[in-house]
């Protein structure tokens, strides 16, 4: 059997592909779907999140999202939710998880966040990325309610982004209809026999769950299980509400040095976010966030000024020395890692299970666990 040790995003999407293909399988989480899936906005967006240093992490995400409309349609189905049409086709729509594929549009004000943007157009570009280059009039025809002063933008029209909660959500029902135990208890440590896990212990009164393999989903807190160079990476996130959909895609810009997303929902709730903050495990919501997200949030769309606060929360990341996620066995015979995936764990959860099952080997290496054991 094997056990998940983690009930975010990826812990239960690995759970449910085990139990898919006939694995018995137990997830373990003091409070499954409560953590920094829950904070996340759920951008599936490689392409207008690329950057100069992170091309490897660009690879790993475009593969992610080619498995997406796939993954979206078979939890839909397992969790009684409305597929749509059913198709993988661009642009593909799942509405039960609120899976949209209409694009990223990047945007900028000033006359140097212009001359940024087409430099990193001209290195999309060079990569093979589908971009389209605006000027700031079209922008605004796609988005009317953007600022005026906006000069230009680059529209990544493949990107795409889903509700989280709806696929938490989703995921815990597919797992209920497979027949797969949440025990909602916390992992206080591993099981071994001589050098092999065996098994995890958890907090009393719960007592110990044997296990063929332990599979460490735990993010932030994978640290606290096994030797894996995660650290928790603090961000704070808004949600507003309104009648009607504010905007019809995702936009993005850098205000005050600063990113900034916003991300609409097919309810009229628009996601705002996200701080970065190396806070430790601190998940307060604080008065200086929040400004700042609306201070910046409020130069894109000054019209989100006039919506429903819905929500605020504060969720930690797992961010690795490299940013990229570290998935696969982690030399400890009984033991593999699935954790480390920062920004991307939604993106990246239908790749992650993809490596585990033994579907994906040529970006496996990219993930391996491997390449962190000669750091001290």
């Amino acid at each position: 059997m094997d056990v998940i040790v983690g009930g975010g995003v990826v812990g239960l999407s690995i759970a449910w592909r085990l139990a898919r293909s006939g694995r018995p399988v137990t997830v373990v989480d003091p409070a499954p779907a409560s953590g920094a899936s829950h904070a996340a906005a759920g951008m599936l967006a490689p392409v207008s999140e690329v950057t100069y240093t992170e091309t490897p992490l660009l690879r790993l995400g475009a593969a992610s999202l080619r498995r997406w409309p796939a993954f979206a349609i078979d939890l839909a189905t397992d969790a009684g939710l409305d597929t749509g049409p059913g198709s993988s086709e661009e642009p593909f729509a799942v509405p039960g998880l609120d899976l949209r594929s209409d694009g990223t549009l990047d945007v900028a004000f000033g006359a140097d966040d212009l001359a940024a943007l087409d430099e990193l157009a001209a290195y999309m570009e060079k990569l093979g990325l589908r971009v389209e280059r605006l000027t700031g009039r079209e922008c605004r025809r796609l988005e009317p309610m953007l600022a005026p002063s906006v000069r230009g933008g680059l529209l990544a029209p493949g990107d795409a982004w889903v509700d989280p909660r709806r696929v938490t959500a989703a995921l815990l029902t597919a797992l209920g209809r497979l027949g797969v135990p949440v025990v909602r208890a916390r992992a206080t440590g591993l099981l071994r026999d001589g050098d092999t896990v065996s098994g995890v212990r958890l907090a009393p009164p719960a007592g110990e769950i044997p296990a063929d393999r332990v599979v460490l989903a735990a993010g932030a807190w994978s640290g606290e299980l096994a030797d894996v160079p995660v650290r928790p990476v603090k961000g704070q996130i808004m949600r507003l509400r309104s009648p009607r959909p504010l905007l019809g895609r995702c936009v993005r810009g850098i205000v005050h040095g600063s990113s900034v997303y916003l991300v609409p929902r097919g309810d009229g709730e628009l996601v705002v976010g996200a701080t970065q903050e190396e806070m430790g495990f601190d998940t307060r919501v604080t008065a200086g966030g929040l400004y700042e997200l609306l201070r910046d949030a409020r130069e894109l769309v000054p019209g989100i000024t006039e919506l429903e606060v819905a929500d605020v929360v504060a969720g930690l990341r797992p961010g690795t020395p490299d940013n990229l996620p570290v998935i696969g066995p982690s030399g400890t015979p009984g033991l593999t890692l699935a954790t480390g995936h920062h920004r991307g764990g939604v993106l990246l959860a239908p790749l992650t299970t993809a490596i585990l099952l033994g579907e994906e080997s040529e970006l496996a290496a990219l993930c391996a666990p491997e390449r962190f054991r000669d750091i001290s």
